[in-house]
């Protein structure tokens, strides 16, 4: 898995990256890497091992054996903390935000490395409507505008590598088109990482599209190249 639009050394490196729960083996032997500005759409059929690999990257599940590099540094044991604050942004499926706390208090907490006015500003104008939310607890903001702020709190940490784990999940069309521009926009400040199971969005905003069944990558190319392979479909079969 392997294209950059540069010959800049790889923002993030994996090498034979295995990885899973207790005794169960989700991820075998990955080799992967993107490049500085790259956008990877990693797609495949539930229980593929999409969000396993990226709570591995971000250090939430121990690798079982291969290796990490990010920024040309070892990373494999790096704590989940540590790779945040030395610029890895994970967006999760699940609970991007917490919900308790005020959208203001939510943003403050991914800049707290970082709590400039000017990036609080930056990230606000990216979603205009959380601008208006600022004192709203986070758990009452529709689904949509939980996903926006969750994209904006990892922001706020300055990512090299932003991943994000289906932000399109389960909101509306006008806020998926919303969420796809803001991407496009950013592809030229940071690498970007994306699962997601809109297949026209994954397509069109990747570089390369890296497709993953039964914990191992079973097809990469371009998004035209990857389309159009014979095994495509059968590998995002149910």
């Amino acid at each position: 898995m392997s294209t950059s639009n540069d010959t800049s050394p790889a923002v993030l490196r994996t090498q034979g990256l295995s990885a899973g729960y207790g005794r169960s083996q989700v991820l075998f032997e990955i080799d992967f890497d993107i490049g500085p500005g790259d956008c990877v759409a990693l797609i495949g059929r539930n229980g593929a091992g999409k969000t396993t690999f990226l709570q591995t990257l971000m250090g939430e599940i121990a690798p079982m054996a291969g290796s990490v590099q990010f920024r040309g540094a070892p990373f494999t044991t790096t704590p989940a903390a540590a790779r945040a604050m030395r610029g890895l942004g994970y967006v999760p499926q699940e609970t991007p935000v917490f919900r308790k706390l005020s959208v203001r208090d939510n943003l403050l907490a991914g800049a707290v490395n970082h709590r400039t006015t000017g990036d609080l500003d930056r990230v606000i104008s990216l979603f205009p409507k959380l601008g208006d939310r600022m004192g709203q607890a986070a758990g009452t903001l529709s689904g949509g505008e939980r996903k926006m702020l969750g994209i904006c709190r990892a922001l706020l940490g300055r990512p090299t590598l932003l991943m994000l784990d289906e932000p399109t999940e389960g909101v509306w069309i006008g806020v998926i088109e919303e969420i796809a521009e803001r991407l496009t926009e950013l592809r030229s400040e940071m690498a970007i990482l994306l699962v997601e199971q809109h297949l026209d969005l994954a397509m069109t905003l990747a570089d390369r599209v890296d497709v993953m069944d039964r914990g191992r990558v079973a097809l990469s190319g371009t998004p035209h190249a990857v389309r159009h392979h014979p095994e495509f479909l059968k590998l995002l079969a149910p």
